[in-house]
C-alpha cells in the first residue's frame, strides 16, 4: 500500500516461526496452557516487528529498486543466519506441540481443526488490515505511495509513515511464521529462502495483494497452480515462468489483476456513478455575490529577505512579502519568476533558503514541511497530487488531519461543488480533483491556504463560481489565502492586494489597482506596455 519494494518478507515469517518454536520446543513462556501458543506467536510477531524497524530505518531515504536490492540483501544475509542457527525442532527431529490438544497427527480431523483455527486467526488479521486501511494510517500510506511531498504537506511525518508500513507488514509476516508452525510443528530452513520473497512480491503485484480479497486469491494461486502442475506431471517451473510473465506485466502496465477486476465491476456502473457526481455540482446552492474581503489588517504571515539559490541561479532574492489575516494576496509574475520556489521556501521544503518566515509571530525557519502544516500553513500544487486509491472524502479527511467532521467535510464539499464523500477519486477528472484540494485545504482550517494555480483545469464557468467562493473563505471559513494564478480575470475578482515577482525578486507590491496599472509589471507580465 505504502508503495516500497521490500523483498525479506519471508525473512520476518522465519523470525516469527524461529521465536514460536523456540518458546514451543524449550516450554518458555509457559503460562497460559492451551493458549500458551498464542502467546508465543504475539512473541514472535513483536520480533519480526522489531526486525522491520531495523530494516526499516535506514531504507527510509531509499525507495524503487535501491530499496528493493538492499531489502534482498538482508533477506540473504537473514537467510544464511538462519541456517547457521538452524530450527532446533528439525535439529533434533522433533515436534512442537499445537494449540488446544489438536492432535499432531496428518489425518483429516485434526488438519481440519487445525484449518478452522487458523482460518479464523486470518480472517482477524484481515479485518485488521482493512480497518487499518481506512484508518489514517492507511491513508498516510496510500499517500506517501503517490507522493511523499503531499503527505508531508498534510501534516504527516513521511519518515514515520514508511517506517509504520514496515512494521505493520513484518508483523504480518510474524504471524504467518507462527501460522506455519501450526501447521507444519517444525520449522524447514528451505521454506524461508529469499527466493521464496521473490515469489511472494511477485505473487503480490501480479493480484494487487493491498486488496485484502486478492491477497487470498494470491495465497490460492501460490498452491493451485503448483498443484495443478502436479497433476499434469509438468514441471513445477512453468508456474515460476508463469508468475514471472505475469509480474513483468503487472510492473510495466502499472495495473494488477485486482484493480482490472475492479475497473471492469466500476464500468459497467461507471455512467450512473459520473452523473450523480455531476447533478452534486449542477444541484449545489448558488452562492451570493460578495465583495473581495479586506481582512483585519493584522499581519499573519511575514516573510522578509527570503533568498533560495541554486548553484549561481537565485530563484529568490530578498522577498518581502505580508498577508494580512483575513485576505486574499495573489502572488503573481511570469513563468519561471519563483512563485512556486517561494511556496516551496515558506513550507519547508527549501529550508537552505536565508531571510525569515514568521506565522503569527512564530518563526517557521529551518523547520519540517510536516511541523509547518501542523502549525497552520497549507498548500495545494500544481501538479496532481490526489491518489486515486482513495475516495474524495477519504482523501479529504486525511488532509484535514482530523481537524474536520464528516458534517463539515460534506459542507466544504458541497460549499466549492465537489463530489460526495464516497465518490471514488479514479472517477473524477483533472479540474475537479484541483476543487477537491482546495476544499481539503480548507476543511484543513490553517490560518494560511498557499493556491498554486488552483484553477487550472478549470472551464470559465467553474472560474466565475470559483472566484465567488474564494471570497467566501476568509470570512466563512477563517482562512487567509494566498494565490498564484495566471489567470487576471480571477486574481482580479478575488484579491484586493498582489505581489509581483519577476526573477525571483518583488517588482511591485500594493493594491490590486496600482499593481496591474503599473508600467513595469505590464512589461514583465505581458512583453509589452498595454492595459491588461
Amino acid at each position: 500500500t505504502a508503495g516500497m519494494i521490500a523483498l525479506c518478507q519471508m525473512s520476518f515469517a522465519a523470525a516469527g516461526a524461529l521465536v514460536v518454536e523456540y518458546m514451543a520446543l524449550y516450554h518458555i513462556g509457559d503460562y497460559f496452557g492451551q493458549w500458551s501458543f498464542f502467546f508465543y506467536m504475539l512473541c514472535g510477531t513483536l520480533v519480526a516487528m522489531v526486525m522491520g524497524l531495523i530494516v526499516g530505518l535506514p531504507a527510509l531515504r531509499l525507495r524503487g529498486v535501491n530499496l528493493a536490492v538492499v531489502t534482498l540483501s538482508l533477506a540473504f544475509v537473514f537467510d544464511i543466519t538462519i541456517v547457521g542457527i538452524g530450527f532446533p525442532a528439525q535439529k533434533t527431529g522433533t515436534f512442537i506441540d499445537r494449540p488446544f490438544g489438536i492432535p499432531g497427527s496428518t489425518d483429516a480431523s485434526a488438519l481440519g481443526v487445525t484449518a478452522l483455527v487458523i482460518l479464523i486467526i486470518v480472517a482477524l488479521v484481515a479485518v485488521g488490515v482493512v480497518y487499518l486501511q481506512r484508518s489514517r494510517w492507511g491513508s498516510s500510506w496510500k499517500m506517501v505511495a503517490f507522493s511523499e511531498r503531499g503527505t508531508a504537506s498534510a501534516g504527516t511525518n513521511v519518515q514515520i509513515a514508511k517506517l509504520s508500513a514496515f512494521i505493520v507488514s513484518a508483523a504480518a509476516a510474524g504471524i504467518a511464521g507462527g501460522l506455519f508452525e501450526m501447521i507444519y510443528r517444525q520449522g524447514v530452513t528451505t521454506i524461508f529462502v529469499p527466493y521464496a520473497s521473490l515469489v511472494v512480491y511477485v505473487l503480490s503485484t501480479i493480484v494487487g495483494s493491498y486488496l485484502v480479497d486478492m491477497a487470498f486469491f494470491g495465497g490460492l494461486l501460490s498452491v493451485i497452480i503448483p498443484f495443478i502442475l502436479a497433476r499434469l506431471s509438468w514441471p513445477l517451473y512453468i508456474g515460476d515462468m508463469l508468475f514471472g510473465v505475469l509480474g513483468i506485466q503487472a510492473l510495466t502496465t502499472g495495473s494488477n489483476l485486482g484493480e482490472d477486476i475492479r475497473r471492469g465491476i466500476r464500468r459497467r456502473n461507471r455512467a450512473a456513478k459520473l452523473e450523480a457526481i455531476a447533478d452534486v455540482a449542477r444541484s449545489a446552492a448558488k452562492t451570493a455575490v460578495v465583495p473581495i474581503p479586506k481582512g483585519t489588517g493584522k499581519p499573519l504571515l511575514v516573510v522578509k529577505d527570503l533568498g533560495v539559490e541554486f548553484g549561481v541561479v537565485k530563484a529568490n532574492a530578498n522577498v518581502n512579502i505580508t498577508v494580512t489575516e483575513g485576505t486574499i494576496l495573489g502572488l503573481i509574475g511570469p513563468n519561471g519568476a519563483g512563485k512556486s520556489t517561494f511556496i516551496d521556501a515558506v513550507t519547508g521544503f527549501l529550508p537552505q533558503h536565508t531571510g525569515t518566515v514568521d506565522l503569527d509571530g512564530l518563526s517557521l525557519k529551518g523547520k519540517s514541511p510536516s511541523f509547518i502544516a501542523r502549525h497552520g500553513i497549507r498548500r495545494t500544487y500544481q501538479q496532481d497530487r490526489v491518489p486515486s486509491t482513495l475516495t474524495v472524502g477519504s482523501y479529504v479527511r486525511f488532509i484535514s488531519g482530523g481537524r474536520a467532521t464528516r458534517a463539515e467535510i460534506d459542507e466544504v464539499l458541497a460549499f466549492f461543488e465537489c463530489p460526495t464523500f464516497y465518490s471514488p477519486l479514479s472517477l473524477v477528472d483533472v479540474g475537479t480533483k484541483r476543487l477537491i484540494e482546495v476544499a481539503a485545504g480548507v476543511a484543513a482550517k490553517p490560518k494560511v491556504l498557499l493556491l498554486d494555480e488552483p484553477a487550472a483545469g478549470l472551464d470559465h464557468e467553474q472560474h466565475i463560481a470559483f472566484g465567488e467562493r474564494l471570497r467566501q473563505v476568509p470570512t466563512k471559513y477563517g482562512v487567509t489565502l494566498l494565490i498564484i494564478e495566471h489567470d487576471l480575470d480571477l486574481v482580479r475578482s478575488v484579491c484586493s492586494e498582489i505581489t509581483v515577482l519577476n526573477f525571483g525578486e518583488v517588482l511591485a507590491s500594493g493594491t490590486q489597482e496600482a499593481v496591474l496599472s503599473n508600467p513595469e509589471v505590464l512589461k514583465a507580465y505581458m512583453g509589452e506596455t498595454e492595459m491588461l
